[in-house]
């Protein structure tokens, strides 16, 4: 928004021109003083009514101090002295940047949250007669309605429902926004900052709770091992040779990752005749180096 102080070089050029004219006039006696007095002032009045409005603008004109109308964007004219131009108003989107601070949630924790809100005037009679300086307005119950929305809904609310919020806090400023003319259309929050202390506590809260799903997860694995070696036990049980075959291949596998050195308990040794497998082993090895 801005006042009607701002000139436009078209009424400046015309004010100009009109000058240099009447100074010629006087200047080959062609009029007297008070004419080109007059002539000044007619110059003056003229370039007064020229006005200017940009694409994205709609001028307010008060016509002795009561609304007149709107005029723009474009070149327009207006009556001097009666009218004036109380402002220019942007239409175009525009963004307030607004925040709360050390504010508590429902859970009486202290948050700091930055949020946006992308608003355009949709009436601007309204946005001129309604409210006097929108911008600050919007500001200010930006930040007042954030900081209810805040008060109502829980920490971890406000951490994964991030979307829903800033849709409840557009809503809210769009009703109260509204009779003045003015639409928020968007709201987004930007970031939400938690004590440092709590980040910590839920980080190892987190890391805790990995650490117990890995151990359900090995115990899991555990489980199903010894099912799986139960059934193997109950193949092994009525045949020796099988539990034979399958001692000599763990023997071969041993000796081949770790060379003559393999350490087994004292049970198999006895239950799978691995000292006797493990003999003819090594002194077939020995044959071989020789």
């Amino acid at each position: 928004m801005r006042t009607s102080s701002y000139s436009n070089p078209i009424s400046v050029t015309v004010v100009i021109i009109l000058l240099a004219i009447t100074g010629g006039l006087y200047y080959f006696k062609m009029i007297n003083a008070p004419t080109s007095v007059a002539f000044v002032i007619i110059s003056f009045l003229i370039g007064s009514a020229i006005k200017i409005a940009d694409q994205w603008e709609k001028a307010v004109v008060l016509r002795v101090g009561k609304y007149s109308g709107l005029k723009g964007p474009g070149l327009f004219f207006i009556v001097p002295i009666i009218d004036r131009i109380s402002s220019f108003l942007d239409q175009r989107v525009r963004v307030t940047e607004f925040r709360a601070e050390q504010t508590l949630t429902k859970d009486t924790v202290p948050v700091n949250v930055d949020a946006v809100v992308y608003w355009t005037v949709w009436d601007v009679e309204k946005a001129a007669l309604e409210v006097q300086e929108y911008n600050r307005a919007i500001s200010f119950i930006a930040q007042t309605d954030l900081r209810d929305i805040i008060g109502k809904h829980e920490l971890a609310d406000l951490l994964q429902d991030r979307e829903k919020i800033a849709e409840d806090l557009q809503k809210t400023l769009d009703a109260n926004t509204n009779p003045w003319g003015i639409s928020c259309q968007t709201v987004g929050i930007r970031d939400i900052i938690i004590p440092q202390a709590l980040a910590d506590a839920m980080s190892k809260q987190a890391q805790a709770e990995r650490e117990r799903k890995a151990r359900v997860i090995l115990g899991t694995a555990e489980t199903e091992i010894a099912e799986k070696f139960a059934k193997a036990s109950e193949q092994y049980a009525n045949n020796p040779i099988a539990l034979h075959l399958r001692g000599m291949n763990m023997l071969y596998e041993g000796l081949k990752e770790k060379g003559s050195m393999v350490i087994v308990p004292s049970s198999a040794l006895d239950s799978m005749n691995l000292g006797v497998i493990g003999g003819l082993t090594s002194l077939a090895k020995i044959n071989d180096s020789k």
